[in-house]
């Protein structure tokens, strides 16, 4: 008996490995849509706008960017042109300047037609309020035991970033910090980015005494103990984006993936109008920096 079980578990194994048909799911496709990935923020800097149309499901060709664009931001007073820069098709850049906090943009994308007329689409975002300034940034052990887990897989000691600074009263806002050592972005990956919703600690000190007494502390990154030196620099941004981005970004990250067998069967949110005629997101948000050096 315990022989046929094992033959007929071997002649399971073989069909079921077997089976390697492409299965290929007929997806409907409509017209192709502007794709639109633009920001505009408090800093003083050139601010990018990327374009694209969308392509087929199953494209397996190089996107095609939308070149010749005329792409500009407004709060109604002033305006800032994007121009398209003269090697990265698609690619539009302002001149240098600063958004205003507190203050609602639109965004205008006009694109000519091979019939002479022009496709619009565009998207408004309110660059909301942040705290005056993070007053430090440590690089410590976590104060609890969060940490046994990443200090095992990595096999070395995991240092933790904290900043302190006193988090506004509108549970509403939203912290996104973006980490660099010595110039190198710690998270430029989607994947690794994080975001700090306030809730039920809007208007505390953020790490400070309450918080570590509670065991509530909220580190924004971490660093292998191996590759640390004396003397990196550690730099911190930290950005007060809407709640609207919030559920954008989850949303990418929950249907990122090409395999429609186990990607999420959602679509991607988009503050891009007119509905149908372009799909992204036009984010703005506003920012404060800090800077500490590591010493061992």
């Amino acid at each position: 008996m315990k022989r046929l079980y094992e033959i007929l578990s071997l002649l399971a194994f073989v069909a079921f490995s077997s089976c390697t048909e492409d299965i290929v799911i007929d997806v409907e496709e409509g017209d192709p849509m502007i794709g639109v990935e633009a920001s505009f923020t408090d800093e003083l800097k050139q601010h990018e706008a990327i374009l694209s149309y969308t392509a087929e499901f199953y494209n397996q060709n190089e996107i095609q960017m939308v070149s010749g664009a005329t792409v500009y931001v407004t709060d109604g007073v002033d305006t800032a042109y994007y121009y398209e820069d003269a090697v990265q098709k698609g690619h539009y850049f302002t001149d240098s300047v600063a958004g205003r906090k507190n203050t609602l943009y639109r965004l205008c994308v006009e694109i000519p037609e091979a019939d002479g007329t022009i496709q619009q689409v565009f998207a408004e975002s309110l660059i909301p309020d942040n705290v005056e300034s993070i007053d430090s940034l440590v690089v410590k052990h976590f104060n609890g035991m969060n940490d046994t887990a990443p200090s095992m897989f990595f096999m070395d000691t995991i240092e933790w970033l904290y900043p302190y600074f006193q988090s506004l009263p509108d549970p509403n806002i939203i912290y996104m910090p973006m980490v660099s050592k010595n110039d190198t972005s710690l998270t430029d990956s989607l994947k690794v980015r994080m975001m700090i919703p306030q809730g039920g600690f809007a208007g505390y000190y953020v790490n400070g005494i309450e918080m570590l007494q509670s065991n509530k502390e909220i580190p924004i990154a971490y660093f292998r103990r191996s590759q640390l030196r004396d003397g990196d620099r550690i730099h911190a941004d930290l950005y007060s984006i809407t709640p609207e981005y919030y559920y954008y970004f989850y949303s990418l990250l929950i249907s990122t993936g090409s395999n429609p067998m186990l990607g999420a069967p959602a679509n991607v949110s988009t503050n891009i109008q007119p509905e149908g005629e372009g799909v992204g997101w036009f984010f703005t948000a506003s920012v404060v920096s800090s800077e500490t050096v590591f010493r061992k």
